[in-house]
């Protein structure tokens, strides 16, 4: 299983979402962060923004599927600016339903 983390614009989040569960991909996390890129920011006119609202999504898959869904994020996040996001892709060992007390997906 992989973990996959996706900080992405917040005015493309829902974009991603309902491109994610149109191929099937459902269950995630949505959490509005805070953050700020390699360029440290951006600056508009004479105000200075040294960190920048972001969205990030969490989603656990299993390996096979992550391509696709790495896929899904790069094409519905894009728009050619700078701070359109990043993905991380993390092992995840072990996973479990609190409800039922079933390991796995």
């Amino acid at each position: 299983m992989k973990m996959i983390r996706a900080i992405v614009r917040p005015d493309k989040a829902e974009e991603v979402v309902d491109s994610l569960a149109e191929a099937g991909y459902v269950a995630l996390t949505k959490m509005d962060v805070i953050g700020r890129g390699k360029q440290k920011g951006i600056q508009i006119d004479k105000i200075y923004y040294d960190e920048l609202p972001k969205t990030m999504l969490l989603l656990v898959a299993e390996e096979e599927n992550t391509a696709e869904i790495i896929d899904i994020i790069n094409e519905s996040a894009f728009t050619g600016s700078f701070g359109d996001g990043k993905i991380f892709v993390s092992p995840v060992d072990e996973a479990y339903t609190v409800r039922t007390r079933s390991s796995g997906l």
